[in-house]
């Protein structure tokens, strides 16, 4: 073993090199909350967008200056995207820029990690996971009163139980 280099020094945390490791949780400047997303995107191309592709993959994690998902096909840093969020019967589009494409050696895929290009944009997905999450306590509290709550009357318990807690975390 050389002088000065460490034993684990090329271990994978994520399909991460441990030795960068480090440097990627300094670059986060935001929390990230895990949470399963769908999305559609596609790579913004400069010649009059030919051959765009439609791609479906879900998120990671998400924050407010970003989000993290996997794909089949890398992408290259500094490329524009735009994602289309569906719920119910709406979709939410986005444009984001990607900051970083890693290959995961464990799960055979791209991480790929992209920023908002505006102050929007986050507040767009801020207010998408605040519905997945209404969502998801409609789901829970209809199964434990044992019937079908509608997703207005949840919205409204869950913003007077945990919007205080939201914002706490996000802003």
């Amino acid at each position: 073993m050389k002088k000065g280099k460490r034993k684990d020094e090329n271990k994978q945390i994520g399909g991460v090199k441990a030795s960068d490791h480090l440097q990627l949780i300094e670059r986060r400047h935001f929390i990230r909350h895990p949470l399963s997303l769908p999305l559609v995107y596609k790579v913004m191309k400069q010649a009059k967008d030919r051959g765009r592709q439609d791609l479906r993959s879900e998120t990671i994690n998400v924050s407010v200056g970003g989000l993290l998902f996997p794909a089949k096909h890398p992408v290259e840093p500094n490329s524009m995207i735009e994602i289309e969020m569906p719920f119910e019967d709406k979709i939410f589009n986005l444009k984001a820029k990607v900051v970083r494409c890693v290959n995961n050696s464990e799960t055979k895929l791209y991480d790929i990690a992209v920023s908002f290009f505006r102050l929007h944009e986050a507040f767009k997905a801020k207010m998408i996971e605040q519905i997945y999450l209404i969502s998801e306590y409609r789901d829970l509290l209809s199964l434990q009163l044992g019937k079908e709550i509608p997703l207005e009357e949840a919205s409204r318990k869950w913003i007077k139980r945990y919007s205080d807690r939201f914002k706490r975390l996000y802003w």
